[in-house]
C-alpha cells in the first residue's frame, strides 16, 4: 500500500512524508497538502465531477469516524476502491487527537466563518488552515460539492445517527441530499436556521457545498468502538467515492426536527436544570424551567414537542449551553 495511505498513522506520529505525491496502480493521485489533509484526484477520464470532502476529527476524542476515514483512504491507496471523485481527507484538529481530547486550548467547531479572527492560539490558526484547504478544494466551478463532517457525541441520543443540515440565506435544503443521508443510516436530521460558526456551516455557507454534520453515537477511544455501528454509512461512503451515485428520493422513515431556541450560557452563575446524563433528543413537558442564568435569566419550555440537543453547562460564557428542537417538515 502507498505509504500516502497511511495519512492517519503520519498525523498520529506528527511526521510529514518524504514523498507529497503518489500514484495508486489505477491513476488516482494522493497529494500530502499539509498536516492531516491529502487529496485524492481520480484519472481525468474517470472524474464524474463531483468533489467530496471528508472530515474528522475536529474533536479529537471523536474516534470512531477518524478510523472510518482511515479505511476508507487506505481502500484507496491499496487499489481496494476506486475513486472516480475528487475527495479532500482532513484530520481536522491533529493535536487534539494525538493527546486523545476534544480539544486543545478551545472548541475548534466554534471559530469558523471568521470566528478564528477573534480568537488566537492553536485551534484559531487550524481553523484558519481548514478554511483554506477547504475553499482551495471547492475552487472548481461547475462540479457537484459535497462536505460531510464526521462526529460522535458526548453524551447518548435517543436517537443513535442524525445529521444537523446548515442554513444559508437564500439557499433551501435539499429533498435529494436528506434521501441521501437516510439511505446511510441517518435517522434524523435537525434543520438550522441561522448561519452557524461550524466547520460544515462554513462549506455550506460560503463556500455553497451541501454540507452536513454527522453525529454517529458516543466518543470512544481508539480501538473501543465496537458498539458504533457505521457499516451503511461506510457502504454508502464507498458507493459515492466509487460510483457517485445519484441521491436516491426516499425520505420514508426520516425524522426531521428544527431549532426552535438556543440555550446560550450568560454567566458562571448559569445552571442548568436537566440531568448530567440526560441523552440527546430528550422530550421536555411544557413548562419545564430548563436553565436559568444571571438577572433572572430564565428558559422555559413553551413548545409542544420540544427535546433537547447538545446540552452542555460547561461550554464557556456566550456559547450555546443546548439547544430546544421541535418536529418539522421540509
Amino acid at each position: 500500500m502507498l505509504a500516502l495511505g497511511k495519512l492517519l498513522e503520519l498525523t498520529l506520529a506528527g511526521r510529514e512524508p518524504t514523498e507529497k505525491i503518489q500514484l495508486t496502480r489505477e491513476g488516482a493521485r494522493l497529494h500530502w497538502l499539509a498536516q492531516g489533509a491529502l487529496e485524492v484526484t481520480p484519472p481525468a477520464s474517470e472524474d464524474c465531477g463531483l468533489d467530496l470532502l471528508l472530515s474528522a476529527g475536529i474533536h479529537g476524542n471523536e474516534t470512531a469516524p477518524i478510523e472510518l476515514l482511515d479505511r476508507l483512504l487506505q481502500g484507496i491507496a491499496s487499489g481496494q476502491l476506486i475513486p472516480r471523485a475528487r475527495i479532500l481527507f482532513l484530520f481536522g484538529n491533529p493535536e487534539a487527537i494525538r493527546r486523545g481530547e476534544r480539544y486543545v486550548e478551545q472548541d475548534i467547531n466554534r471559530l469558523f466563518s471568521g470566528r478564528h479572527e477573534q480568537a488566537s492560539g492553536f485551534e484559531a490558526l487550524r481553523a484558519n488552515e481548514l478554511e483554506r484547504l477547504a475553499a482551495a478544494f471547492f475552487i472548481r466551478e461547475g462540479r457537484e460539492r459535497l462536505h460531510y463532517d464526521l462526529h460522535t457525541a458526548i453524551r447518548a441520543s435517543k436517537i443513535e445517527q442524525f445529521a444537523l443540515y446548515p442554513y444559508a440565506e437564500g439557499r433551501e435544503h435539499s429533498a435529494a441530499q436528506l434521501a441521501r443521508l437516510n439511505a446511510a443510516g441517518v435517522e434524523a436530521v435537525l434543520l438550522q436556521q441561522k448561519v452557524g460558526i461550524t466547520f460544515s456551516s462554513y462549506t455550506y455557507a460560503h463556500l455553497g457545498a451541501e454540507a452536513f454534520t454527522l453525529e454517529l453515537g458516543k466518543a470512544r477511544p481508539f480501538g473501543q468502538n465496537q458498539a458504533v455501528n457505521l457499516d451503511l454509512l461506510e457502504k454508502r461512503l464507498r458507493e459515492i467515492i466509487e460510483h457517485c451515485e445519484p441521491a436516491t428520493t426516499t425520505l420514508d422513515g426520516l425524522q426531521l426536527f428544527s431549532v426552535a431556541r438556543e440555550v446560550i450560557k450568560h454567566s458562571d452563575a448559569f445552571r442548568l436544570h436537566l440531568p448530567a446524563d440526560i441523552e440527546n433528543f430528550s422530550e421536555l413537558p411544557a413548562g419545564y424551567l430548563l436553565a436559568e442564568d444571571i438577572a433572572g435569566t430564565r428558559w422555559v419550555v413553551e413548545e409542544q414537542g420540544a427535546r433537547i440537543i447538545f446540552p452542555n453547562p460547561k461550554v464557556k460564557n456566550g456559547l450555546r449551553a443546548g439547544i430546544l428542537i421541535v418536529p418539522a417538515q421540509l
